[in-house]
């Protein structure tokens, strides 16, 4: 059982230890089911709501949800998001029917100072494939993006690939892609290239996102979704 009760001394110190854990090949079995990992925060961040959405591969029908609340453990601090967040997935995670074959998580991966962002603190301590899509850039550098979509560049920290810049639709934003655990930086653009549709965001990170703050909606929709497929939920 992993303690989470930690200093932010202790739990960097634990990032550096975790960091070398990672797996950075592939070693995936056949991908059928694929979560969607988000977190949002209740009552002024005294709660923390995690949220896992899994998702049929390649159909990227939702089948299953679960949300998941439990006090906060850790109160913001840059670069130990993880800490503050792996808890409550972990549980949401412990409650799906179905354990997913591949994680993308809405957050870092190797893209971090000490190369362990939300996805490989939770792939290293669940064991599962995950792989990190982050909305911004938290460290390294990279050459300009052209604007196409599809438009691919290594991001580059201490002179080390710690992941890709990838333009999702055409002149939007790119996503921060990372290996998380388990699967190759590769294969890892490859699945969140194959999760997209029209929108910035890949399927599962877009439920993911949703249901961890209810936007739009998001739990009602998502209810109706599961009663056309008849799967249960589990909230």
């Amino acid at each position: 059982m992993y303690n989470w009760d930690l200093s932010p001394a202790e739990a960097r110190a634990s990032q550096l230890e975790l960091a070398k854990q990672v797996v950075q090949e592939d070693d995936l079995s056949k991908i059928k089911w694929i979560a969607g990992v988000d977190v949002g925060f209740e009552q002024q961040g005294a709660v923390t709501r995690a949220a896992v959405a899994l998702l049929d591969y390649p159909s990227l029908v939702l089948k299953d949800f679960v949300i998941h609340r439990e006090p906060t453990k850790m109160p913001y601090i840059p670069g130990l998001l993880s800490f503050r967040e792996c808890p409550a997935i972990i549980e949401a995670l412990g409650r799906l029917n179905t354990t997913p074959d591949l994680i993308l998580c809405d957050g870092q991966g190797r893209a971090h100072p000490r190369r362990l962002g939300v996805a490989c603190h939770l792939g290293v301590l669940t064991g599962l494939p995950t792989i990190g899509v982050a909305k911004s850039r938290l460290c390294g550098q990279h050459d300009a993006l052209p604007q196409e979509k599809g438009s691919q560049v290594d991001l580059i920290d201490k002179g080390e690939v710690i992941g890709r810049v990838v333009r999702s639709r055409q002149s939007v934003r790119p996503l921060y892609v990372s290996i998380g655990h388990r699967v190759s930086l590769t294969t890892a653009v490859d699945y969140v290239l194959a999760c997209l549709t029209q929108y910035r965001l890949p399927e599962t990170t877009r439920w993911a996102d949703a249901l961890a703050s209810n936007r739009g909606k998001a739990l009602e929709k998502a209810r109706q979704q599961l009663e056309k497929s008849s799967e249960n939920v589990s909230v």
